[in-house]
């Protein structure tokens, strides 16, 4: 049997958080050699930069310990600027779309260049290629990040014509996340209803016609829930498992929720089973949108168990890719949320003294009888450089510091070729 469609799809999340800890296997690294790329898998987490990363590596892996995102053989940095005449600092559509276009661009631009023309994008040229495609996430499917790969648009709240692009032009075969609201036209809701109590402004909204419909139409299967996700098998595959987003992203305490109806580290094993049998290899972008959306609230608790999931996540990628040698998997973010810091938990005021900064905490850190804080310098992105690290062939060409365009650079041969 082909260990891509079966032997590596362990339940490999079984008891993987358990009280802040994460169990974690560790198979030996491959060189980080010029080998050929057949399969790139790129991690987004989203909002994360090297403070976020430090402390989930305190809460989940102790003092001596280190995640699985950061053991990966190879280390560097990117620059997250835009090319936006308002701002230095970048928004989520502007950086996803310097990763897939390798062209800077104004924030809330999906991957078009400044004047408004649309680029071609590594989602869409890995497609052309023959290479089977995917996008994971656990924001709406249509939200910026993803969409940068799959779609262009002057205006990323047009989410449903990102939706009807993903159907019509760029056609991955894997599509799983949240956002059924933007498949459906307004007052027809689908497998989640309109105004729920958790949220009552969500509801359907599209206006491009039923999408869901149309998806079905094209040959994809549709679903909803964990078990039909579980029980899907090969061929083109839609899930969307909210109305929007896989949570609810509020200051702690006030209804913030985290526990999302498929994992992230789900959806992804099931996007590698389905795409790995593909005759010229693969392409995957997998998004964790909480460590984002979580930091804007300034929610420790919340940021840091996004980061858990995520880490699950990147282990089902580097797991995959230490069994298919000819995979690169590059883990990143997007730019830095919250202008967060690790501090000592004596700690206390505003150091700022802006009556902006606010202290999170106390967390512990495993297997210590130490404990850390989160200061919040803000509410808002900041424009602070962002770790990336790699596992697989080629992975040593994002050694040292490089713009964000840059993964575009190393990617698109690879994609394409």
């Amino acid at each position: 049997m082909d260990v891509r469609n079966s032997r590596w799809l362990v339940p490999v999340l079984a008891g993987a958080l358990i009280t802040g800890g994460l169990t974690l296997t560790r198979p030996a690294a491959p060189p980080a050699s010029a080998a050929a790329v057949r399969n790139v898998i790129f991690i987004n987490g989203d909002g994360m930069a090297a403070a976020h990363r430090e402390a989930a590596r305190l809460y989940y892996a102790g003092l001596d310990g280190r995640l699985v995102m950061d053991s990966l053989p190879v280390s560097g940095q990117l620059t997250t600027s835009p090319h936006d005449p308002g701002s230095v600092v970048t928004d989520s559509a502007a950086g996803a779309s310097a990763w897939a276009t390798g062209q800077r661009t104004y924030n809330g631009a999906i991957s078009v260049d400044v004047a408004g023309n649309p680029l071609p994008t590594l989602g869409a040229q890995a497609k052309a290629a023959g290479k089977a495609t995917g996008l994971v996430t656990t924001a709406q499917v249509t939200d910026a990040s993803p969409a940068a790969f799959f779609s262009n648009s002057v205006n990323r709240a047009a989410q449903d014509d990102i939706a009807r692009q993903y159907l019509e032009v760029s056609k991955p075969d894997v599509i799983l996340g949240g956002g059924e609201d933007w498949w459906l036209p307004a007052g027809s809701p689908g497998a989640y209803p309109d105004q729920p109590a958790a949220d009552p402004a969500e509801g359907s909204r599209g206006t491009k016609g039923d999408l869901i419909a149309q998806a079905r139409r094209a040959g994809y299967r549709y679903v909803s829930t964990a078990a039909q996700l579980g029980s899907a098998r090969g061929g083109k595959l839609l899930g969307l498992f909210a109305n929007e987003e896989l949570f609810q992203q509020r200051p702690e305490g006030q209804g913030d929720v985290y526990d999302p109806p498929v994992s992230l580290a789900t959806m992804t094993s099931k996007a590698l089973s389905t795409l790995g049998p593909a005759r010229h290899g693969f392409f995957l972008f997998v998004e964790e949108e909480a460590v984002d959306e979580f930091a804007h609230n300034n929610n420790g608790r919340r940021t840091l168990q996004a980061m858990g999931e995520l880490e699950k996540a990147v282990t089902v990628a580097r797991d995959y890719a230490a069994t298919h040698r000819d995979t690169l998997v590059v883990v990143t973010g997007d730019h830095e949320t919250g202008g967060l810091a690790v501090e000592d938990p004596g700690v206390t005021g505003d150091e700022s003294g802006d009556g902006v900064s606010a202290e999170d905490g106390p967390f512990p850190v495993k297997g210590s009888g130490l404990s850390f804080a989160i200061d919040w310098t803000t509410g808002e992105h900041t424009g602070q450089n962002v770790p990336v690290t790699a596992y697989g062939p080629q992975s040593g060409r994002f050694t040292g510091q490089h713009p964000n365009t840059y993964v575009y650079d190393v990617l698109e041969p690879m994609v394409t070729g």
